[in-house]
């Protein structure tokens, strides 16, 4: 069915932000329907303002759209206010382009980029008017296809989702599409096994767990003949060239900005950091191909704000003469560049100038810890003297606010490392003080490392909750009062949460849609976290949060995510676990590389790659 304008205009005035709903965006495609043999909604489970600067959900909507034959559109999950008002009015989520109701497309495509948005995708299904468990819906439904890096570890979701995309999906989604235009008309089950078989795409009912009677995982297996274990991630070698008919907002958005990504992956080896393990290897965009992505983008959508996207971007090995060059050639525009992702070990001051001629907001970088011993623990070996350096070369250049990402809870760590959290920040403040007055501005934010999967940390444990306050308690007092400092920390209940999601095995399905049905979404949210009904659904479940969250694993554990390989050897990683142990530090794949696997994972496809050898055998 068609969502009518009338439908709309009597809800509309009743809900805060209506534009989020209203669609009509510069760069919008509407396509014929008629002529379209496959159509597809992008569906983001949170609200417009977020899902709106999703890189992922652009690349695949520029993308679809190019693809003959095929219809892309797009669906965010509404506000707490419209929901209400679509559930009162017995109105389905729609599409923004068409405001068709989603039963009407063919596959629904759904981006999971973080754990708390599990509930929400439930919310999403649900208010689409689609049975939330995949067992219940058949070929009269939109195959339900879910990707991004929360679906590394699929399994608390695989009740909910047909399919699972692992890695870049540029690739996969166009056979997913092909094998879909072969396979309509089939029953659901027939066309998942022909999903199954494209290199990289997990369909959670052909695979099966078995527990021991402790709880832990036994084994995995799947169910059917033939069935790959581990899934394996896919992984383009040449970046597609990127989006530039970017979306303009008809709102104001969480980063109204357009964005460039210039590499995908890591040449680092942070222990802590799932990203950097999952996105291997590091590739890099051309400069020329960046130019001239800015210039389509500044042509089609007016975006006077630039962010150059990485993991890292000062590891971007020609990352000063891009920004030189920008400049260069938008010196008539003005175009302001954000580069987040900076590190204070790959910063230089040619880049300090290069960035300091554009607009000046906030400068971030993220020593993640403050004592040279931590440091060697989760392998981001990065002095305080040169974090000292680099704040002084920004503040002197223009910058007045600087914002240092912390973590706390790191394995070993000692409140005397809590303690230099703060001598840095004090440090960092005093520098800026010197330089622009009362006006500088240090922003510090500590987060509690989650163990995620697929890291050298993934057989630790999550620090317990005293502990964790105590530290937090520790920074209030030593930073309390410091005009110019602004302490900000997450909640350790809201952490716990983001741990047991990261951590689950398929048996907390039950538990996340028992959490849902008692009212529990917008986990991401401090002001909606519903911990209430997490704790009822665990207490119902038979369930406890601390099975995934205290337990220190054995080196030969099953972990309920070992269902998906990423490329990097599991016993690299225990190696890296080990060594973590004893701070010994690794060097950046560009200077040596430790055969981690992923390049001989993927075989000849990385003949030629810059950031390691071509091959390497385990």
């Amino acid at each position: 069915m068609r969502i009518s304008w009338s439908d709309l205009e009597r809800i509309l005035p009743k809900v805060s932000k209506p534009g989020r709903y209203t669609g009509g965006e510069y760069n919008s495609v509407i396509r014929d329907w008629s002529t379209a043999r496959v159509r597809v909604c992008l569906a983001f489970p949170e609200i417009y303002d977020l899902g709106m600067s999703n890189l992922g959900l652009a690349i695949f909507y520029e993308m679809l759209n190019n693809l003959p034959g095929v219809l892309a559109e797009r669906t965010y999950l509404p506000w707490v206010d419209m929901i209400a008002r679509m559930r009162e009015d017995q109105l389905p989520l729609f599409s923004l382009e068409s405001k068709s109701s989603l039963d009407e497309f063919d596959i629904l495509a759904i981006t999971l980029p973080y754990e708390q948005l599990f509930t929400n995708t439930l919310e999403l299904l649900d208010l689409a008017g689609f049975p939330v468990m995949s067992a219940e819906r058949d070929e009269n439904y939109p195959l339900v296809i879910a990707g991004g890096h929360a679906a590394f570890n699929p399994e608390p979701m695989a009740e909910f989702i047909d399919a699972f995309v692992i890695g870049d999906g540029e690739d996969a989604f166009v056979e997913i599409i092909r094998t879909y235009q072969r396979v309509r008309g089939l029953s659901r089950e027939a066309q998942l096994r022909e999903l199954a078989r494209i290199p990289g795409v997990y369909v959670p009912r052909l695979y099966d767990v078995d527990y021991a009677e402790d709880g832990r995982v036994l084994a995995l297996r799947s169910v059917v003949p033939g069935g790959d274990l581990p899934v394996m991630r896919r992984v383009v070698s040449v970046l597609p060239l990127p989006p530039t008919r970017l979306l303009v907002p008809t709102v104001d958005v969480a980063h109204n900005r357009a964005t460039v990504e210039i590499q995908r992956g890591c040449i680092r080896g942070c222990r802590f950091c799932q990203a950097g393990v999952v996105v291997r290897p590091a590739r890099e965009r051309p400069v020329a191909e960046v130019l001239d992505a800015i210039e389509q983008i500044t042509r089609h959508t007016g975006f006077e704000e630039i962010g150059l996207l990485s993991l890292s971007s000062s590891d971007y090995s020609q990352i000063e003469a891009l920004v030189h060059s920008i400049n260069d050639r938008f010196a008539d525009r003005h175009l302001s560049i954000s580069v987040p992702a900076l590190r204070a070990d790959s910063f230089s001051i040619g880049l300090a100038d290069a960035l300091s001629r554009g607009r000046h907001s906030g400068f971030t970088f993220a020593p993640e810890a403050a004592t040279e011993r931590l440091r060697g623990v989760i392998n981001k070996p990065i002095p305080s003297q040169q974090m000292l350096d680099v704040a002084r070369e920004a503040f002197e250049r223009g910058w007045r606010t600087i914002k240092l990402y912390f973590l706390i809870g790191i394995p070993g760590e000692e409140m005397e490392d809590v303690e230099a959290i703060a001598d840095l920040a004090r440090a960092v403040h005093r520098i800026g003080r010197r330089v622009h007055g009362r006006r500088a501005q240090v922003n510090v934010s500590v987060n509690t490392l989650v163990p995620k999967p697929h890291t050298p940390f993934q057989w630790a444990a999550l620090e317990d909750g005293a502990s964790v306050r105590g530290k937090q308690a520790l920074l209030r007092r030593r930073l309390q009062g410091i005009r110019g400092i602004k302490l900000d920390y997450s909640d350790h209940e809201a952490t716990v949460l983001e741990a047991v999601l990261a951590r689950g095995d398929r048996r907390l399905g039950a538990v996340v849609e028992r959490a849902w049905r008692l009212g529990a979404r917008f986990d991401a949210w401090d002001e909606h976290l519903n911990l209430g009904a997490w704790m009822r659904a665990f207490g119902e479940s038979g369930r406890t949060p601390e099975f995934y969250t205290d337990r220190v694993r054995s080196a030969d554990e099953v972990f309920p995510w070992d269902v998906i390989g990423t490329g990097v050897r599991k016993g690299y990683l225990w190696a890296e676990h080990l060594r973590s142990q004893s701070g010994e530090l690794r060097a950046s794949c560009r200077e040596h590389c430790d055969g981690c696997g992923v390049l001989a994972s993927h075989g000849d496809a990385w003949a030629g790659t810059w950031c390691c050898p071509p091959v390497v055998r385990s």
